[in-house]
């Protein structure tokens, strides 16, 4: 009885949990096929579980109307929180087939509730017919318009009112953790389990209040880790395999399961015929929908507890819901692989773009701090209506056992508005509305905002597939250590580096990481109450990554408030001859590098903001020192620099023994030591090649036609090897 007690109890915090990482706003069915796909298979599933139940050799023949109503309903229902981790385990979550899943699985588990409700209002404690049903489900229905027209606005009034500074008390959270027993205590009185009403009361909680976070933490791991435990011990307790086996042959235990994976994978195929769905979607979408979790557990054990279910029929079941979930996963991991997607546009650099023409930029970010570095980069990238920026923002989440699946589900066309101020607001919709008010205050700026949720060791696949999908020319990325207060960097996050390191090799794109020192800082002195431009240094060392660096820098010009200032380097001939090979390789790069800087100094020689300079230096060491010098005499903003990963030039030659971050390239990551300054923003470039990256396998591959080309505004004969490479694809 004290671990029952301690179960119950765990349950029904656990559902409350359930009900608070729902968020209804977020999901928007916009077609009718899911919604006819979880009917059909509900229907069909109920059906089916009602003749299993009374199959003649399935348990003891003399069986209760009762025990098929939770029998069915507990066969019907699909659990939507281990679906969506499902889709997000497997890079499904924003496929066709995963938002057809994720809606039909919604639908399935909203319906599921309701005929859970009606059951247990339905038969009394006995099993038999409740005489009090109407009663019960008139009071049932009146506490869900009590908790939506007056539990939810008190609580959101509270909240305004007591939250103060952004800091929620701790006695905010025990208000909370009373109110799921008192809630769950009045849905007992009206005849239903105390569950339902835990769960009501999560989904009254506001979804935009930090609170969310708060119980979260305080609540999760205690609950998953001790207490629902103990909820499964009492499942696994009420089983008996062997008192089962008496009355129930394996044949027939083998035939009930093996029929009842196959019930909704077989209603789903045939309703994707009429729909039109691909025969291999329809089979997934079949397959995630007999996902059983604890909402089947808690069905089983009330039809346990009233007495509807015996142990046979409760012991079969549970095993066959053990054998369904287990299956579910490898089943789709082993047959459904969807066609990867090979998207063919040409304008995979910022090189490639004309200087007016649109420049589609992805940002991802970690964290809030990551923001306003990012946002203050891209205003200064001059966009205008003439030439644009379309900017897709990612907000990269790690996905773990706490992450909620309404969080899993969230998307671009997903942005609830919320009606709390930004101090109390959840991290990811003060970030979306970040670079949201980049689209308000300039028209040069179009933004997409996303929220990727993912394993920390795939999320560079989410953002390469998303780069690919959105058709993007640049990637932005955070560094993976952050400013203090003294200008000095943190020690940084390993994770957030690998990542970077994944991109880098992995990108379908250009990439830059931005070291972020306070770009929304102006170093310099204002002067009666007029404000110094910020100052911005190009290092042109050559090669295709600082070409590409030059091509971003060159979108500044034009921008009132910044002065660019071209820096290039070059070897003497003593640098020549002692370079050897690299000697040979910079030659060939440096008739490509003069012709780009050419139609550079051509069109900026008339810009009063621009300055181009030339620097003759015989060595790496030597170069540092220019730089050195440079920025004691100038105090620049930032610096732009291309990676040249493992390339070592003339003017470059003994850095690469001293680089203790090699992926920021030798020159990069000397300007992001804080032996060399403590207060410019450095952004390092690399630009896309097809030789370069590191392509997947062409099997289950379909080509989809990309955006329209853009002419080059400076022409990379490196690149003649891409086109072949695209051109060949496409024959």
């Amino acid at each position: 009885m004290v671990l029952e007690t301690f179960a119950n109890l765990a349950l029904v915090y656990n559902v409350f949990l359930l009900g608070l990482g729902m968020d209804l706003r977020m999901i928007k069915i916009k077609d009718t096929k899911p919604v006819i796909i979880a009917i059909v298979g509900l229907v069909a599933a109920l059906l089916a579980g009602t003749g299993f139940y009374y199959l003649p050799s399935n348990g003891d023949p003399d069986k209760i109307l009762a025990g098929g109503i939770y029998w069915s309903i507990a066969f019907g229902c699909t659990n939507f929180p281990d679906l969506a981790r499902i889709l997000a385990d497997l890079k499904l979550l924003r496929s066709d087939m995963g938002r057809t899943a994720m809606s039909a699985a919604i639908v399935t588990d909203v319906s599921t509730w309701i005929l859970f409700v009606i059951g247990m209002a339905s038969f009394s404690k006995a099993g038999a017919r409740n005489e009090m049903m109407p009663y019960s489900l008139i009071s049932i229905t009146a506490f869900v318009l009590f908790c939506y027209f007056l539990i939810r606005p008190a609580v959101a009034w509270t909240f305004n009112n007591t939250v103060k500074g952004g800091h929620v008390d701790e006695t905010h959270v025990w208000f909370i953790l009373a109110g799921v027993i008192l809630c769950s205590l009045m849905t007992e009185l009206c005849g239903v389990q105390s569950i339902t009403g835990a769960f009501l009361f999560g989904l009254s909680i506001p979804h935009d209040h930090i609170i969310r976070n708060m119980i979260e933490q305080k609540l999760h791991d205690y609950i998953s880790g001790i207490l629902m435990p103990l909820f499964y011990i009492i499942c696994g307790l009420r089983a008996d395999l062997g008192y089962m086996s008496e009355y129930v042959s394996v044949r027939t235990m083998a035939l009930v399961i093996s029929a009842s994976f196959l019930v909704k994978i077989l209603s789903t195929v045939v309703c994707s015929i009429f729909l039109r769905i691909p025969f291999r979607d329809g089979f997934a979408i079949g397959s995630l929908m007999n996902t059983k979790g604890t909402m089947a557990l808690v069905i089983l054990n009330a039809g346990r507890d009233t007495k509807a279910l015996d142990v046979i029929m409760y012991t079969h079941m549970t095993l066959a819901f053990l054998v369904m979930s287990i299956v579910v996963q490898p089943l789709l991991t082993i047959f459904y692989r969807p066609k990867k997607k090979i998207v063919f546009y040409k304008n995979r650099t910022i090189q490639k773009h004309r200087g007016e023409s649109e420049l589609s930029v992805l940002t991802c970010v970690h964290m809030l701090p990551n923001v306003s570095g990012i946002t203050n980069l891209l205003l200064l990238s001059n966009p205008t209506k003439r030439s644009p920026l379309n900017v897709v923002a990612i907000h990269l989440v790690e996905l773990t056992g706490r992450t909620t699946a309404s969080l899993l589900i969230m998307n671009d066309e997903a942005k609830p508005k919320a009606n709390f101020s930004d101090r109390v607001r959840a991290e990811s919709d003060q970030i979306a509305e970040t670079f949201a008010a980049l689209e308000v205050d300039n028209d040069g700026i179009l933004v997409q905002t996303i929220t990727a949720v993912s394993p920390y060791a795939t999320m560079h696949e989410d953002i390469s597939l998303l780069a690919e999908d959105k058709q993007v020319s640049f990637i932005l990325m955070p560094y993976h250590k952050n400013m203090m207060s003294d200008g000095r960097l943190t020690e940084g996050n390993d994770v957030h580096a690998e990542i970077n390191k994944n991109v880098l090799r992995h990108a379908p794109c250009s990439v830059g990481v931005l070291v972020d020192r306070g770009m929304m800082i102006f170093r310099s002195e204002s002067f009666r109450g007029e404000t110094t431009k910020k100052e911005v240094a190009m290092i042109f060392a050559g090669g295709r990554d600082d070409r590409e660096a030059l091509a971003f820098a060159w979108r500044i010009v034009g921008q009132e408030m910044a002065k660019l200032t071209v820096v290039r380097f070059l070897p003497n001939q003593e640098a020549l001859v002692s370079a050897g090979t690299a000697g040979v390789e910079y030659g060939k790069e440096k008739h490509i590098d003069e012709e780009c800087l050419y139609e550079f100094n051509f069109k900026t020689k008339n810009d009063p903001l621009v300055t181009y300079i030339e620097k003759v230096v015989k060595d790496g060491h030597d170069t540092i020192a220019t730089i050195m010098e440079m920025e004691e005499n100038n105090s620049y903003d930032l610096y732009i620099v291309g990676r040249g990963y493992k390339v070592e030039t003339p003017v470059t030659a003994g850095l690469m023994d001293w680089s203790s971050f090699p992926d920021l390239g030798v020159i990069g990551d000397t300007l992001a030591s804080s032996n060399f300054t403590m207060q410019a923003s450095v952004l390092v470039v690399q630009q896309y090649s097809s030789a370069n990256k590191q392509t997947a396998g062409n099997n289950n591959q379909e080509p989809v036609q990309g955006a329209p080309e853009a002419t080059p505004f400076m022409e990379d004969e490196d690149d003649e090897e891409g086109d072949r490479y695209h051109i060949g694809m496409r024959k």
